[in-house]
């Protein structure tokens, strides 16, 4: 956790004035333990909030001006709370900012300006979800400072709303979600169709969850995460010539998807769709090897998450797939597989406590060799969703 104390001093530091008025809250990462690129088809995701993430330091103004800083961007400005728009040049700030406007629009006002400082722990570009956590971290302490109601899986439709519009990123539903809604303990078993969810106890014993980051950038908007949402909206429509009321592909059950994939006409669609409808059957056998507490059957099931979208998908890359390589050669690790949208960022493992000092030697070297990058290892426990801290 950030070092509050240090970052009033930094927050007084940037907009003057004294400690007195700063409200502090906070929203994790996220990371997805099974179920890739199955939310914007309407399937079933299963993540858990991390217990690292964004830290929001707000005071109100007496003016109508939005102040936004970050301790890890240089990059700091004052803007006019009416008339947001996007802006290329404003980077990072441009997250908040579409927050804002969307609760505008919403009709949640802001009833004056704020300063605002945020202290990032997410590696930027991991595919931890820094964004939806600044998004939900800033749509939360907005509604809270301006006595309005907080709704968590509004917030949730609200921050993917505007990063879908404002920011240009067709992102699905389960960052924002996990973001807002996390549970200390628990996955979210989530239906991005109807947003129905339930918090599952995550009992991993004595396994642990290590995050490995590629550290190979990967940003949303240049991937081709929107070529793969296309792929799929493809073929539904080609799907639509038996079953006219398809619009998402979480609406298939595996037995229709297999009697009718020959109506997708292009074999690269079909791939896509196949991995889609197969994922989402794999989240709904994760809950229940979880439930019988066999954790080594849900690390197979990790296993063929990951093959699957290297295979089929087509969304890992030869970073993911060497660190996921190195992983599985470990003894001790009961699964592996990227997580997140894939093309660089980050990889989930389940790994048994003994064998951790050496995953993190062993994978980090042969990651190195494969790769000439450096790779970074957390181990990580399920934390809770946006809060107030002070």
């Amino acid at each position: 956790m950030a070092d509050l104390k240090q970052l009033t001093e930094r927050f007084v530091n940037i907009y003057g004035g004294d400690a007195e008025g700063i409200r502090i809250y906070h929203a994790p990462g996220r990371v997805n333990l099974i179920g890739e690129h199955t939310d914007y088809n309407g399937g079933y995701v299963f993540p858990g909030a991390l217990t690292f993430g964004t830290t929001l330091l707000i005071r109100r103004r007496g003016d109508n001006l939005l102040g936004l800083a970050s301790t890890n961007f240089e990059l700091h400005k004052h803007i006019p709370l009416d008339g947001i728009e996007y802006n290329e040049a404003d980077d990072w700030m441009n997250y908040p900012k579409g927050i804002a406007l969307e609760l505008q629009k919403s009709g949640s006002p802001q009833k004056s300006g704020f300063d605002l400082l945020y202290h990032g722990e997410i590696p930027n570009g991991a595919g931890l979800s820094s964004s939806a956590s600044i998004e939900v971290v800033t749509a939360y302490a907005l509604l809270q400072e301006d006595g309005y109601p907080v709704d968590r899986v509004e917030i949730a439709k609200l921050s993917q709303k505007s990063e879908n519009e404002f920011n240009g990123v067709k992102s699905g539903i389960m960052d924002q979600f996990a973001v807002a809604n996390g549970k200390k303990d628990h996955a979210i078993l989530l239906d991005c169709d109807t947003l129905e969810f339930k918090h599952v106890p995550f009992n991993s014993g004595s396994y642990k969850l290590v995050i490995g980051n590629t550290n190979k950038r990967r940003g949303l908007v240049d991937s081709k995460y929107n070529e793969r949402r296309g792929e799929c909206e493809q073929a539904v429509r080609d799907l639509n010539a038996q079953f006219p009321e398809l619009t998402l592909l979480g609406q298939l059950t595996p037995e229709q998807f297999g009697e009718f994939a020959h109506l997708i006409k292009d074999e690269t669609v079909r791939r896509r769709a196949r991995h889609v409808v197969e994922e989402i059957e794999r989240v709904r056998q994760s809950m229940n090897v979880l439930e019988r507490g066999d954790l080594a059957a849900f690390g197979q099931l990790m296993n063929g998450s990951h093959d699957s979208l290297r295979d089929l998908y087509e969304v890992t890359g030869a970073e993911l797939d060497a660190m996921v390589d190195a992983a599985r050669e470990v003894p001790g690790v009961l699964g592996s597989r990227m997580t997140g949208a894939g093309f660089g960022g980050c990889t989930v493992s389940l790994v048994h406590e003994d064998s951790i000092e050496r995953f993190r030697e062993e994978v980090g070297r042969k990651y190195s060799i494969a790769t000439g990058l450096t790779a970074d290892f957390y181990v990580c426990s399920i934390g809770n969703g946006a809060e107030k801290l002070v």
